[in-house]
């Protein structure tokens, strides 16, 4: 299988510098946008300067708010959406897409209606079109000026896997194969998480072993909660479960750790996020997966303190002393349970 048109639905930042990557595989990218700006910014002058300014785009890329001209024809279609608006923008769209395209989601959370993970929603839109997901350690920023970097690509059909990885595959994106979709997903969704939580101990001044910690803690809450969701706990390990939350508890680049941080410092979530254009996935991620932990009755002290922050039933301050003086437990067994 090998695709011959391709289109990016969504140009936000991620969806933006993916372009990127594609430009070096096809002729043309076609890139839908809401805004008109956005698509006046792209077109003429190769920029995305609301969503991703310091990226010059390859001219092949051509934005347009037309959704029937980016969904023409296409053989690859690839989902660059907030969690909040996939299912309506898919709604809109079920009778625009071939049945032989094959779809790819590349954002990361849960359909906020439904919990259900994002190619879930796409799947059951589109029941008949091969699906794959693709996530791992990527800021746009550095993806786009062609930084090198990894992910993985997954797939319940190996051939799909094998297909997108082509797609995907530069010499400054390499691009794994995985058959396990739930767990490439749920590691890219989850990791926001503890990216805001790491953000907010940066906020209050606390250090590297803290960090540390919490990241560490914060993996065994997001393998624990995908185990039960049905994905495999070796996945967890690779670079859509580790590699991710390493770059997104550490980097600036991150927006959930720089949301993080402003609550540390006092600011309040709704004052934040009133004055971002971009979408915070953690915050979203973090209520569902509290409802999911209590669905699947999986222990996730972290989520569950996170959550209680970002609706302010407690302060910062009394989150972690929560977190330092929970029940005694062993490491290793807790980690597999």
């Amino acid at each position: 299988m090998k695709f011959q048109k391709v289109s990016v639905i969504g140009a936000g930042g991620w969806g933006s510098a993916i372009t990127t990557v594609l430009a070096e595989n096809f002729e043309n990218v076609t890139l839908w946008a809401r805004e008109k700006e956005v698509i006046e910014q792209i077109n003429n002058n190769h920029i995305n300067v609301t969503f991703l300014p310091n990226v010059t785009l390859c001219e092949k890329v051509i934005a347009t708010s037309n959704i029937d001209e980016a969904l023409y024809d296409k053989d690859l279609i690839v989902f660059a959406l907030p969690s909040e608006y996939l299912y309506k923008t898919i709604f809109n769209i079920k009778n625009k897409i071939s049945r032989k395209a094959v779809l790819v989601n590349i954002g990361k959370g849960f359909d906020p209606q439904t919990k259900k993970r994002l190619s879930e929603v796409i799947e059951d839109a589109f029941p008949e079109n091969e699906i794959a997901v693709l996530s791992g350690p990527n800021h746009a920023e550095e993806t786009g000026n062609k930084v090198p970097s990894a992910t993985v690509v997954a797939a319940k059909k190996l051939s799909t896997a094998l297909a997108v990885q082509n797609a995907f595959m530069t010499p400054f994106f390499r691009v794994y194969t995985s058959y396990d979709v739930p767990g490439v997903e749920v590691g890219g969704a989850l990791k926001n998480i503890i990216a805001l939580a790491t953000g907010v101990l940066d906020g209050i001044g606390l250090g590297d072993n803290t960090r540390a910690a919490l990241m560490t803690r914060g993996l065994t809450e997001i393998r624990r909660l995908g185990i039960a969701m049905g994905a495999q706990s070796v996945t967890f390990s690779g670079l859509s479960g580790v590699g991710d939350l390493i770059v997104t508890c550490t980097s600036m680049h991150s927006r959930n750790r720089r949301c993080g941080m402003a609550i540390g410092e006092g600011q309040k979530l709704s004052e934040y996020l009133a004055n971002t254009q971009m979408v915070v996935e953690g915050v979203s991620a973090c209520n569902i997966a509290y409802e999911l932990a209590k669905e699947y009755d999986v222990r996730m002290p972290i989520t569950t303190t996170l959550y209680n922050v970002l609706h302010e039933k407690i302060d910062v301050h009394e989150a972690v002393e929560l977190l330092m003086t929970g029940d005694k437990r062993p490491e290793i067994e807790d980690i597999e349970n």
